[in-house]
């Protein structure tokens, strides 16, 4: 029998404060093993989507918000993570992969490396190349002509080499509620989706079965 590298758990629909406690749930369980020197096998990529909601990061800047969240009905958090603001909500893949990349052999910088790597891999067949940018996360589309865009955001934390927080990738996320502020900070670039490249609805169910086939192969378990 294989041996998988992680589990898998669909959370469907759900808000982001839930999402928060199931992540700090595995998060401190693994810190705590690590600390007792036990051996575990709790490495887990955890999915949502999310109602809508803006996180803004640990060194973010408020004034990045724009507008009320309130007044377009949507949540608002400040995270943990690193990077600054951005919109979770429907149609949007959000993955808080909850790793002890110990297990992996990797640091944080090939951690960042292999997620945007995993999306570059499920958007290609489609027709879309994604790339990256030498000073900002995620995966991008164009960036090296002037309407370069941003189709996934990643922000992350870790401590004792586990993870938490994660990507968000944009398949048939609303893009209005990008207007309400500077995504990520950034006030020269856009956001887009695989919706909105391809021009026609994307299936959510195959593209997230996608997304964790292409995790299976970055993410491979070396202990």
């Amino acid at each position: 029998m294989i041996k998988k590298s992680f589990e898998v758990v669909d959370l469907g629909r759900m808000s982001y404060a839930q999402a928060l406690l199931e992540q700090e749930k595995l998060f401190n369980g693994i810190l705590e093993k690590k600390r007792q020197g036990i051996v575990h096998n709790d490495s887990t990529l955890l999915l949502v989507e999310h109602n809508p909601v803006y996180t803004l990061g640990k060194s973010g800047d408020l004034k990045n918000l724009i507008h009320d969240p309130k007044d377009i009905g949507a949540e608002f958090f400040k995270a943990s993570r690193g990077g600054d603001i951005t919109y979770h909500g429907p149609g949007q893949i959000v993955g808080y992969p909850i790793f002890d990349l110990e297990q992996f052999e990797m640091g944080v910088g090939k951690y960042i490396w292999s997620i945007e790597e995993s999306i570059i891999d499920v958007i290609k067949p489609l027709g879309i190349m994604g790339d990256r940018l030498s000073d900002a996360s995620g995966v991008w589309l164009d960036v090296d002509q002037p309407r370069v865009r941003k189709v996934c955001a990643i922000g992350v934390k870790a401590s004792r080499y586990i993870t938490m927080h994660g990507f968000a990738f944009n398949v048939n996320t609303d893009l209005k509620f990008f207007d309400y502020i500077v995504p990520c900070g950034i006030r020269d670039k856009g956001v887009t989706t695989v919706e909105k490249e391809l021009g026609e609805f994307q299936d959510f169910e195959n593209t997230k079965a996608s997304v964790v086939e292409a995790f299976e192969k970055y993410f491979v378990r070396t202990n």
